[in-house]
């Protein structure tokens, strides 16, 4: 049978305020076990929660970045289970009447998003050509993603399993440094159909809170967190199939191998005859499957109920005009301008205001050589590559946007060629050092002088007898070839132009 995914994603994002939700305990990441916790976090008998005003102006621009509602009036609730990492028995949260109420945000997708009859044929690394389509890859066209609500809530502790070899093995133990940490619970509509779009949507929600300078944005430690709902229903049919909640993925391309992992479970199983459960399935990673975690659990499991210790929240309108005045050019706005602007591909826009830092970057960089086209060249073939992509390595790599730009000039100005720029960008990366500085110390200069290319092009001539006889007898793309050996030969260092001209003076006479 062919079926349709149903994908709905549960963000959770750790706000970037300097204490908790509930009380002043720091929020800082990677202290010693326990160090961030007062009676209050940890639900001590007389304690009460005192609301902190800055996670509340992120929720409203979390709201606003999203198109969303700003509701005048929210309500925190108590979510009532029971865990070794909630000291009170209970998370602080909001249930019925949350701070933001429907929101959307827009993706790029290529073909129009899978097809319900690709569904059962993906498999991971299938993926387009990227957000905006390079040359040659189909058109990408965009798709509005809902936002159901966004709400506060104080995350809770953590439970540590690896002990030093001075503890016992067979045992747990609990670290409550997280206990109470302001978070938003981003809730979109079951409007995603494929991994990929999954995928899209929460890169692009990522890059909003960061750029709204909300979250930092890191998955590795926890502080974006992603669940999906994922259901199957046979093409056509409008009612929703069963859906499972996956958990523990802590990558984008964690979220799309685990979505990708239960498409196929589910299917398999529906074509089985079997019936699918309603449940909470973990994704392990070094398995590369999911697997069943609990039951999934319904809202009348936790027994909401209002937090007797809050007062509801009140959020009048001047201060959300004045949050609202304060958000900065957003992904979107972003990229239209750089095509703009700068004249720009689609496709470069699109990577240049995926990150706030790479966008800022670029734009540094074209303020010292304003050539927007060979920056972003430069940019995303170069920088990209040696960050690795990973936008969080900007603020501390030793290459500048002054570094970048003093690089071009000295290509432009002849004192060193394209591929020689390459390496000493490298170094550059590496130490830190200034590109005029590398040239010099390591003589990396353009080699323009005559005699000297002559020779080096001799030597090229002599050892390629067959070669100069098939361009002397028409052959004129072996330029290429000659061209190509005196660079080598000289480390690169050759100007290319010049011994262009050279070769084809040589070999016409």
């Amino acid at each position: 049978m062919t079926y349709e995914v149903v994908i709905g994603l549960e963000v959770h994002a750790q706000l970037l305020t300097k204490t908790k939700l509930f009380c002043a305990c720091p929020t800082v990441f990677g202290r010693e076990p326990n160090l961030n916790t007062c009676p209050v976090c940890l639900g001590q008998p007389g304690t009460l929660p005192v609301l902190n005003r800055q996670a509340v102006e992120f929720a409203i621009r979390a709201g606003l970045a999203t198109g969303c509602s700003i509701e005048a009036k929210s309500v925190f609730a108590r979510k009532n289970y029971f865990y070794p990492d909630l000291p009170k028995g209970y998370q602080i949260s909001q249930y019925e009447l949350p701070v933001c109420l429907k929101g959307h945000l827009d993706i790029e997708i290529v073909n129009g998003g899978r097809s319900p009859s690709e569904v059962n044929d993906d498999k991971p690394g299938k993926t387009d050509g990227g957000p905006g389509g390079r040359a040659g890859s189909p058109p990408a066209i965009t798709k509005r993603i809902g936002i159901t609500r966004i709400h506060m809530e104080e995350d809770a502790g953590k439970l540590v399993h690896e002990h030093p070899g001075t503890r016992a093995q067979d045992a747990s133990w609990v670290d409550f440094n997280r206990g109470g940490t302001p978070l938003l619970e981003i809730v979109s509509e079951p409007d995603m159909r494929s991994p990929q779009e999954a995928v899209a949507y929460l890169k692009k929600l990522r890059s909003i809170l960061v750029y709204a300078e909300i979250c930092d944005g890191n998955m590795e430690e926890g502080s974006l967190r992603c669940d999906a709902n994922v259901s199957l229903r046979p093409a056509g049919q409008e009612k929703f199939g069963t859906k499972v909640e996956l958990k523990n993925m802590n990558s984008f391309k964690n979220v799309e191998k685990a979505i990708f992992y239960e498409i196929d479970r589910q299917a398999s199983v529906l074509d089985e005859g079997g019936r699918i459960l309603q449940e909470t399935r973990l994704w392990d990673a070094d398995k590369g499957e999911t697997q069943s975690m609990r039951g999934k659990e319904e809202a009348h499991d936790y027994r909401y109920f209002p937090d007797p210790d809050l007062l509801p929240l009140i959020v009048d309108r001047e201060w959300v005009e004045r949050v609202g005045k304060t958000l900065p050019e957003l992904p979107d706005a972003k990229r239209a301008r750089f095509a703009s602007q700068y004249q720009l591909p689609v496709y470069d826009a699109e990577v240049l205001a995926s990150s706030r830092g790479l966008a800022d970057f670029f734009e540094a960089c074209v303020k010292e050589y304003p050539q927007p086209k060979k920056v972003s060249n430069w940019v995303m073939n170069e920088f990209l590559r040696m960050i690795g992509n990973d936008e969080a390595r900007i603020p501390s790599s030793p290459l500048k946007p002054v570094h970048l730009a003093q690089a071009m000039k000295l290509v432009d100005g002849g004192t060193i060629s394209g591929s020689v720029a390459k390496t000493v960008l490298q170094t550059v990366f590496e130490t830190g050092e200034s590109p005029q500085s590398i040239v010099e110390k390591q003589g990396l200069a353009q080699i323009s002088d005559d005699g000297a290319l002559e020779t080096a092009l001799d030597e090229v001539i002599a050892a390629s007898p067959k070669e100069v006889e098939k361009y002397k007898a028409g052959n004129e793309k072996l330029i290429g070839h000659f061209v190509g050996q005196v660079m080598k030969k000289t480390g690169g260092r050759a100007n290319p132009a010049k011994v262009n001209e050279l070769v084809k003076r040589k070999l016409s006479s």
